[in-house]
C-alpha cells in the first residue's frame, strides 16, 4: 500500500507519496491538466502494482481531478479542511503552513486515520449534474433575495408609497413592471388605473388585473409621505431601475434553470422515492438528491445520513454535564432543504403533524420540533432508498412508539 497526499490549487496539485511506515517516497507538483494527471499516474505506478494499493487523501470531493483519481481505481478520501488543520497542529505547533507540507499531512492522515473519514462517493454523472444545477439554482434564489433587500432599502429612502403598494415581495412581476414604468414617487402618483392595468398585463398578470390596479393606484397616490430632494430622487430612481432589471433577469434565469433541473431530476431512478416523501417537491427533491448523491454505499446507516444533513442532535457529555445541541458543522444547502421538507410535511402528512405536535407538547420550540421532524423524515428516506420502496404513511407513522423516537 502507498499513501498519497494531494494538496490542490486552482492550476496545480502538490503530491506527496508515502509508504506504510511513513517514509516519503516522492513529492511532485502536477499541473491541473491531462498531462498532469498522466504524470501522477506514472509516478504512482513506480510504487504500486495495482490501483487498489493506492490510498489518496484530498480536501475536496468534487472536480475533474478527483474524478480522474476515482476513475483510476484509487481509494480516495475526502478530508474536511478543518480536520486537516487539526491534524496539522498535532505535528507542527509553530503554525507554519505550505502546500508541500499540507500534501505530506494529507498522506500521513490517510495512512493512520483513514478509518475516521469517508471514501469519495461514486455518484453517477446524473446525480452530479443535478447537484450542479441545484446549487446554481439556489445561488440565484439567494442572489434574488439579496437584491430584494437592496431594493427595499432604496425604496425606503425615497419612495415609501411603493413599499406600501407592493408589500414584502419586491421581486414579484407586478412590482417590477410598475417600477420600471414609474421609478419616482411623482411618476407613480400620476399613473392612471388604465396605465397600471397595462403595466400589470405586460408584466404577466392574468387574473384580478382591475382590482390589483386599483389597489396600487390608491397606494401610490396616497399623500402624507416625506419627500426627498429632486437630485436625490433622480439618483435613487437610477439605482432602482438598475436593480429592477437585475431582479427581472434573475427571475427569468431562475425559472429557466428550474425547468431544466426538474426535467433532469424526474428522469433519475431515485426521483420517485424522493417525490413520495411528504414535503418534497421537484425542486427540494433535486436539491436533496444532488447533495446526498446516489451512491448506495455512501451512507452506512440512517444516522450517518442524518449527520451529513445536520439534523441529528450533537451531545456534549462530561462529568455531570449533559447537553444536547444543534449540529452546526453540516451541509448548509442540504440542511436548508431538509428543514423546508419538514415544514411542508406538516400539512401533507398526518403522521408528521402528530410527531411535531407531540414534540411541541413537550415544550420544544418550533425550530427544535421542526429539526427533529426533519431528522425523522431523513431516517425514513434512508430506509426507502436502501430498500427501493416508496414512502408509505401507515408504515412510517403507524406505530405510536415512533412518535416518541
Amino acid at each position: 500500500m502507498i499513501f498519497v497526499g494531494n494538496d490542490w490549487a486552482s492550476d496545480h496539485h502538490d503530491v506527496c507519496v508515502m509508504d506504510e511506515t511513513g517514509n516519503v517516497l516522492a513529492t511532485r507538483r502536477c499541473a491541473e491538466s491531462a498531462a498532469g494527471i498522466t504524470a501522477l499516474h506514472d509516478l504512482l505506478a513506480r510504487f504500486a502494482d495495482q490501483p487498489q494499493q493506492v490510498v489518496a487523501g484530498t480536501e475536496t470531493e468534487h472536480g475533474m481531478w478527483v474524478d480522474a483519481l476515482v476513475a483510476a481505481g484509487y481509494q480516495v478520501y475526502a478530508i474536511n479542511p478543518r480536520s486537516v488543520s487539526r491534524y496539522r497542529d498535532r505535528h507542527h505547533v509553530g503554525g507554519t503552513k505550505s502546500d508541500k507540507a499540507d500534501a505530506k499531512t494529507l498522506a500521513d492522515l490517510v495512512r493512520t486515520d483513514r478509518h475516521n473519514h469517508r471514501l469519495v462517493a461514486d455518484d453517477s454523472a446524473e446525480a452530479d449534474a443535478i447537484r450542479v444545477m441545484a446549487r446554481t439554482h439556489q445561488n440565484l434564489v439567494w442572489a434574488r433575495s439579496a437584491q430584494q433587500n437592496v431594493l427595499h432599502a432604496q425604496l425606503h429612502a425615497y419612495y415609501p408609497a411603493a413599499l406600501e403598494a407592493f408589500g414584502g415581495d419586491l421581486a414579484h412581476r407586478d412590482t417590477l413592471s410598475v417600477l420600471r414604468r414609474a421609478p419616482t414617487p411623482d411618476q407613480g402618483a400620476r399613473l392612471s388605473v388604465a396605465a397600471l392595468r397595462s403595466a400589470l398585463k405586460k408584466g404577466g398578470r392574468q387574473r384580478n388585473i382591475d382590482a390589483r390596479a386599483r389597489e396600487i393606484h390608491q397606494a401610490l397616490g396616497a399623500s402624507g409621505h416625506l419627500t426627498a430632494p429632486p437630485q436625490l430622487v433622480a439618483a435613487y430612481a437610477a439605482t432602482v431601475t438598475a436593480t429592477v432589471e437585475m431582479l427581472t433577469a434573475l427571475n427569468t434565469q431562475i425559472v429557466q434553470l428550474e425547468t431544466t433541473l426538474n426535467q433532469s431530476f424526474d428522469t433519475h431512478p431515485d426521483a420517485a422515492i424522493y417525490l413520495s416523501m411528504p414535503g418534497i417537491g421537484e425542486t427540494i427533491g433535486a436539491r436533496m438528491l444532488g447533495e446526498f448523491g446516489d451512491d448506495p454505499e455512501r451512507y452506512a446507516t440512517a444516522k450517518s445520513r442524518r449527520n451529513y444533513a445536520g439534523t441529528s442532535p450533537r451531545t456534549i457529555a462530561s462529568g455531570k454535564g449533559h447537553v444536547v445541541l444543534a449540529r452546526h458543522i453540516r451541509n448548509t444547502r442540504l440542511n436548508d432543504a431538509a428543514m423546508a421538507m419538514a415544514q411542508s410535511a406538516l400539512t401533507g402528512s398526518v403522521g408528521a403533524r402528530a410527531y411535531y405536535d407531540n414534540l411541541k407538547a413537550q415544550n420544544k420550540t418550533h425550530t427544535q420540533a421542526q429539526r427533529a421532524l426533519a431528522n425523522r423524515l431523513i431516517g425514513i428516506l434512508h430506509g426507502c432508498l436502501a430498500h427501493h420502496t416508496l414512502y408509505d404513511e401507515h408504515t412510517a407513522w403507524g406505530h405510536r412508539a415512533n412518535l416518541a423516537a
